[in-house]
């Protein structure tokens, strides 16, 4: 594949979706259009942004530009890593086997359960009485 063109992927964690990017460049990554030091304020989900970049020691090689959606912060930032790691194999096919057994090609299905009718909630009842 040529050097300069985009390689996209999606990435999903429990309620959050993430589009990724990877361009080849100086190692920025930018979350919605901001830093990621501005959009992730906390230094553990700047790390499990990285970790696959890391993990590969591909840290300065490309820029990553992530567009996500839904769920929290930790989904979003599981969202973005999940996009990463394809967007790598990608890029180099041969680092499957590095992701994989580190983890990050595994989607995070959980997700809230929906409350059902004559219940309180998902798997909460209402008080039961004999009488």
């Amino acid at each position: 594949m040529a050097e300069d063109t985009v390689h996209i992927s999606v990435g999903r964690r429990k309620t959050s979706v993430a589009r990724v990017r990877l361009l080849p460049g100086s190692g920025d990554i930018f979350i919605n259009d901001k830093p990621m030091q501005e959009y992730f304020q906390r230094e553990t989900l700047r790390y499990t942004v990285k970790e696959p970049l890391e993990v590969t020691k591909t840290v300065g090689k490309y820029n990553v530009f992530a567009n996500v959606r839904g769920g929290g912060m930790t989904g979003q930032a599981g969202a973005v890593r999940h996009g990463i790691a394809r967007a790598l194999i990608t890029l180099e096919p041969n680092l499957r086997a590095v992701l994989k057994k580190g983890g990050f090609l595994t989607r995070d299905p959980r997700m809230k359960e929906r409350k059902k009718y004559g219940q309180k909630g998902a798997r909460k009842r209402f008080q039961y009485s004999k009488r």
